[in-house]
Order: structure tokens, then sequence, then C-alpha cells
């Protein structure tokens, strides 16, 4: 069954099955005219204390209830008398019912379980074999892998390039989430990107894994479909490219845009001049504002003809600017108040929706939408990796782009580290930044001074994210090569850091500078404690991610701002396409 049709029985949308009653404020589940009759009434109960958490959003792309939205039925305290008639009565009862998430409407009813259950039966789950990580910590970011297939499956679709595709990684976008959940960057990968594709361990229908053999120096597309290669191959691939472990992926095909475009009233966009796409897409629109759905957005997104200079990398922006007003309309008012939208929108995220078995059930697309919540669309980056014409072909006939490692360097190091490409962030971390430059500067004073002779510095070495067997690697070196003979390896640290550092306590500011010195240390490593230490206490050094190995210079800083050629664009404005 392909994904127009899964999940809808008797041909009735699940969407136009809850209606509000205006006499109770209420909403019942209605499946038809004749169901109605053979089977009695069901409405939605008020949840009680000990009842069970109901699922809020299945994905970020349906909207989870805004705080302090009471549960469908239920009334907010003081309500006054002029509220109480027929027509404001009714309107409040929408508003309020309204800011549910879909399946918050049935409650914990026996409809709402069997709803509950369609919309796990929607989703397509694959087992990824140890591509991604699994899972997500609550204290760390979170990236996931949306991939956007060009498989033309589903009524009209075959209209759109190759109708035979078995279905490449035709759009693919790294969401990396930061770890405070304040921001987050959309990393889109260009198809046409010459990369190495890894060996590929894939779960076969029986049980049984195949390794798919890897390949050198080919298109990035072709690490999904080609050779039977499933979600997890392209996840590994991400992985190898950018050096960022990837969480979960979520795929969607064609119908995904046409579904969630419709579910959610049409998508709006502005087009700077008009487009007449006869040779691609056949997209015909004239200048100025439109609200797109359906196969009219699909064939905005897929057009190659209409913008800038006829490439994938044009494509690229105007599907950022399309995902971007998307996101806009899904947080709207409009949407946020219609119960309709919101089934609607479950129904067509989860039909057209592929994901790991990490988050392969509704619960779990709700862990991870609640950790997506609070996110502003001020504070999402669009970005694509930079790249160059690929130099083995010939001049005229460029068709695949190589990574620009010039541009592309800084901007992995900025995601990796969990920078924010966002500069109402910047803004926000303005007096931040002054006062670890006013830090900084303490820092360096300290590093003037004596130095304790290697014999007398004492210190307990940690690994809190530096390569496996760095600790122990490290002293050996000091002890063997350095003659810092009290020193100890401790082992793996409580958790991790983001930089090397050493702690040490103000009357060991001697023995951190000789330390400093022997490990080449910067200023910025050094921290400094408030109480002197005994005679006998350590120093604590914690090896990060960025120490290498004993003697080297640690990796340089994470840059804290973009080259200016790298493309971006933020979330919250609307751009015209040109």
């Amino acid at each position: 069954m392909d994904a127009q049709s899964r999940g809808r029985a008797d041909e009735i949308d699940p969407a136009d099955q809850w209606v509000l009653n205006p006499r109770t404020g209420n909403y019942e589940l209605r499946l038809a005219d004749s169901a109605a009759q053979a089977r009695p009434k069901v409405t939605a109960p008020r949840r009680s204390s000990s009842a069970p958490s109901a699922p809020t959003a299945p994905s970020p792309g349906v909207p989870r209830p805004r705080r302090g939205d009471p549960p469908p039925g239920g009334r907010r305290g003081g309500r006054s008398r002029k509220d109480a008639g027929g027509g404001g009565r009714r309107k409040k009862a929408l508003v309020i019912t309204g800011g549910v998430v879909a399946f918050l409407l049935v409650g914990g009813s026996v409809a709402g379980y069997l709803y509950y259950d369609h919309l796990n039966g929607n989703l397509s789950v694959t087992d990824v074999a140890g591509a991604g990580t699994g899972g997500f910590k609550k204290d760390q970011p979170i990236n996931i892998l949306v991939i956007g297939t060009d498989k033309r499956t589903g009524a009209g679709n075959e209209n759109y390039g190759d109708k035979d595709s078995v279905g490449h990684a035709d759009t693919t976008i790294l969401f990396h989430v930061s770890k405070d959940r304040t921001n987050a960057t959309a990393l889109s990968i260009p198809r046409d990107l010459i990369t190495n594709i890894p060996a590929c361990p894939t779960k076969q229908p029986d049980g049984s894994t195949k390794t798919i053999a890897p390949s050198k120096g080919t298109r990035f597309n072709t690490s999904l479909g080609q050779e039977g290669r499933d979600a997890g191959c392209t996840m590994r691939t991400v992985k190898e490219l950018t050096g960022i472990e990837v969480d979960h992926f979520m795929m969607a095909d064609f119908n995904a845009v046409k579904t969630l475009s419709t579910a959610v009233g049409g998508v709006p966009v502005c087009l700077a001049k008009p487009v007449n796409d006869e040779d691609g897409s056949h997209l015909k629109l004239d200048a100025g504002e439109h609200r797109l759905s359906g196969e009219e957005a699909l064939a905005f997104v897929r057009t190659r003809h209409g913008f800038g200079n006829n490439s994938d990398l044009d494509r690229i922006r105007i599907q950022q600017q399309f995902l971007g007003s998307m996101m806009r309309e899904m947080k709207s008012k409009e949407t946020l108040t219609s119960p309709k939208k919101f089934l609607s929108l479950a129904e067509a995220a989860t039909k057209s929706l592929g994901v790991d078995s990490g988050i392969g059930s509704i619960g779990k697309l709700t862990d991870l939408a609640g950790e997506l919540k609070g996110i502003d669309t001020k504070n999402i980056t669009f970005t694509t990796l930079p790249v160059l014409d690929n130099p083995a072909e010939p001049e005229g006939n460029k068709a695949t782009v190589v990574v620009d490692r010039a541009l592309a360097d800084p901007l992995l190091q900025m995601i990796r580290g969990d920078v924010s490409l966002t500069e109402v962030e910047k803004k926000e971390q303005a007096a931040k930044e002054a006062a670890d430059a006013d830090a900084k500067a303490k820092q360096d004073a300290l590093l003037q001074g004596t130095r304790a002779a290697a014999a007398d510095v004492r210190v307990s070495i940690y690994n809190g994210g530096g390569p496996k067997g760095s600790a122990s690697t490290t002293l050996n070196w000091l002890q063997s090569s350095k003659g810092v003979q009290k020193s100890s390896n401790v082992g793996n640290a409580p958790e991790k850091v983001g930089a090397t550092q050493l702690e040490y306590a103000p009357n060991q500011a001697d023995q951190a500078r000789a330390l400093a010195d022997i490990m080449g240390l910067p200023a910025t490593a050094l921290k400094v404690g408030t109480a002197d230490a005994s005679a006998k206490t350590p120093m604590k050094l914690t090896l990060g991610p960025d120490f290498q190995q004993p003697g080297a210079p640690l990796a340089a800083a994470v840059p804290q701002q973009l080259p200016e050629d790298v493309q971006r664009a933020q979330a919250d404005k609307a751009i015209c396409a040109k």
C-alpha cells in the first residue's frame, strides 16, 4: 500500500473523524453517518491524574501543544459570566482544544488508543545495523539526518525525472540541535558531491546482515538505493564526510511534500520573477506571493530551470526557503488552533515518514519532539556544505562538485563544537564573549611567574574525550621523557569536557606553569580554583577532544564565526526566490 492510502479505513480521513460538539465543548468521534448509527458515540474524556500521558507531536513536522493548554473539554479557572454565552463558549472551546496535539484530543479513551496505534502503523521503520547512535541524550546535541528520496511512487510522481528510480538521496539535510536546545543548524549536502561511501552492513528481510562493499569517488546520492543501500549507508557516509555522529534518520519521498503542504493549508512562497519550467517540473507561476500545496508545492521544490543558474545548488536554496516557510506555517496561530490541521499533519507526517528503529514509534517521536519544541525559527539556520566544481571534469561540462575545504572545515568545526550560526544567538553572547576576553587576559597573567621543577609536579590525568588510551599514553610520556614522576592515570573523567583543561589551586600555580610548558597547554586551558590545596594534593589534567598526542599542540580552537562566503539563511525570514 502506498503512502497515499496507508492508514485510511473505508476512505474516511481520520482528520475528519473528530468533530466539535458546540453544546458540550467536547470532541466526538464520528466515523460516518452509517457508522454512527451502528456504533455508540465516543466522547474524548477529561484526563484524570492517574491516566497515562497521551502522546504529543509525532515529529518536528507536527506542532506540540502550547504550555498551559488544558485537556480536551477542560476549562481554565476563573471563567467570567460573559464567556458563558453560546457563541463565545464555542469559540473558546475551539481555541482551548485546538492548542492540544491531535491525538491528545482523544485523551485516555479506547478510541484514543486505537488512533495512537493507527499512527504507529503508518510509520515505516528500518533497522540501520548500528549506523546511528540509536538514541539521544538530554544533555548532549542531537543530530538527525533528514533524507528526501527521488523515488517516484504515488500518483503523478512518475512525471518527475527518472520514474524507475530506486530512491536515491536526492535531498539530504543534517539537522543539528544544540546541547541547550536553543538553536539548530540545518546543513544541506549536495546530491552531486563526489565522496567516498564506506562499507555498509544492511539488514535483510530474513534477519541476516549483508555488507555492501565501499565505493570511492562516487556521487553522494548513491549512498541510498544503489546496490541495495539503505538509509544507514547514508548515515555512515555523512559521518565519514563531516566527522559528525548521526543519531537518527527521517526519510520521506515526493508524497511528503504534497501531503504535508496540503495538510498545513498551503505553504507561502515569494517569487522575485515569474517562473515557467517547461522542461523539468512544469512549474508556472507569476512573480509575487503564492500559497502552494500538493502538486504545485512539489513542482516548486523540484524545479531546476526556474531560479539562479539552473543548478542543484540553487534548487537547494529554494528548498531551504520552502522548508523555512513550512516551519513558520506549522508554528502559526492558524495551525496551532486548528484541530483538523493537527490531525491532518499527524496523518500526513506518519504516512510519508520512514525512520530508524531508535525512533520507530509515536512514543519515541514524541520524546524527540519534546526536545525540539522550544527552538524558535529565528534560531534555526539553513546552510549548505561548501563545494567547488569538480576539477576532474572538463570546462563547460561540470556535472559534479567536490568539498571546498577552506570554507567547509570551519563550518563543520562549528557544528561539531555546537556553535550557533544564528545572528540572534551571537548578539545574546556578546556580553559572554567580553567576559571571556577578560578571563583570558587574567589567564595569560597566570603564566607569568616561577615554574616548579618537573619532579615536584603532582598531577592526576583523566581522559574526558580524547583518543582512546590518551591518559595512559600521556602518563608514560610524562614519567619516562619529562621526569614528572608524581603523576597518575585515573582513567575516564566523570563526564566529557569540551577542551583539555588543567585544574589547580592558587598555591599550585608554579606547578601549573611547569606542566603547561611541558604539555604545550594554552592559558585558556588553565582553570584556577579558589582555595589552596594540601601539599600532596595533585592537580587535575583532563584531556579533551582537542588533544591528539603528548607533546603535540592542541587542536585549533573552534571558530566562532563563519567565513563570509558560506551560504546561510534564517528560518524566520521570508526571502523571494530569484
